[in-house]
């Protein structure tokens, strides 16, 4: 079977804030050739690096903001937010959490610091992902699934190398508790240092790497240090990764949705006219009501 090689390596571009509260880096869509088409089904990755907050009466965030055509993913590493959509879906997700929002036919949402969390400050470290739908998929009814970090399956490495934490889809048999529209793998792989894991997917599946903690070395040459993404050439179904000091890193697989873009703010459809559409909703009121 053949080794899936680096295409490159990313470092984190300059940050810049979403709303008041989530400092982000922006790796997809970014400079380094990872556009959505690229990266489908990923189809944006914003990463909140540890960065610290002080202590605020008024929790930080973003206020109500339409979601249409694909999915939301956040995955908190460090701190607290609290979250709610038009839906009926929400509640706090704190350390090793993950918030799975399908927003598909449309959602209003908000995002916020955890109200005792801001009170405190504190280190604040997360990722949003979003995941692209097939247009069959676009109009489905909104969902939200809450994954707690006890509930989520595991599977632990050989000598004391580490647990692979399996968020979506499966490793060597443990599977993911998330639903997904198309076929997805992300986990979380906790290695202790010089532990290591290999992994095997498809060779057109989309696959990247973000360390969030320490460092690794990829297929034994490939050096990726922390808040760095490594993203894979679709030249092979294996590789393997050695972390060089205790390490987590998320790793991402999917495989592409080979459907038109047109995405625009808040709203990713499949044409243009699809997106007016979605304007049009938003602004008549069909995404529902929350309230800031």
């Amino acid at each position: 079977m053949k080794t899936k090689t680096v295409e490159l390596v990313a470092s984190p571009r300059p940050p810049h804030f979403v709303g008041d509260g989530f400092r982000v880096h922006n790796f997809i869509p970014s400079g380094f050739r990872m556009d959505m088409e690229r990266m489908s089904p990923f189809i944006m990755l914003d990463y909140n690096s540890k960065y610290t907050f002080p202590p605020s009466n008024t929790p930080k965030g973003v206020g109500v903001h339409p979601h249409k055509g694909f999915e939301t993913v956040t995955i908190a590493y460090k701190g607290r937010v609290a979250h709610h959509d038009s839906s009926g879906g929400g509640g706090i997700i704190g350390e090793g959490d993950v918030q799975w929002m399908t927003a598909a036919n449309g959602v209003l949402h908000k995002e916020y610091h955890e109200t005792e969390w801001s009170k405190k400050g504190g280190e604040f470290q997360m990722v949003q992902l979003w995941v692209n739908l097939p247009a069959k998929d676009k109009k489905s009814d909104p969902k939200y699934q809450a994954i707690k970090y006890e509930d989520i399956n595991r599977y632990e490495l050989k000598d004391g190398s580490g647990t692979i934490e399996v968020i979506a889809g499966e490793y060597k048999g443990t599977k993911g508790s998330a639903s997904t529209f198309t076929p997805v793998h992300m986990f979380n792989a906790k290695l202790n240092n010089g532990g290591k894991a290999d992994f095997q997917f498809p060779a057109h599946y989309n696959t990247a790497l973000l360390v969030i903690e320490g460092s690794m070395v990829i297929n034994g040459n490939e050096e990726v240090p922390t808040d760095h993404l490594a993203l894979m050439a679709n030249d092979g179904e294996t590789f393997e990764i050695k972390a060089t000091e205790n390490a987590v890193v998320l790793v991402l697989s999917g495989e592409p949705i080979n459907e038109p873009i047109a995405a625009q703010g808040p709203f990713v459809m499949n044409t243009r006219e699809e997106l007016m559409e979605a304007f049009n909703d938003f602004n008549t009121g069909k995404f529902g009501y929350l309230e800031d």
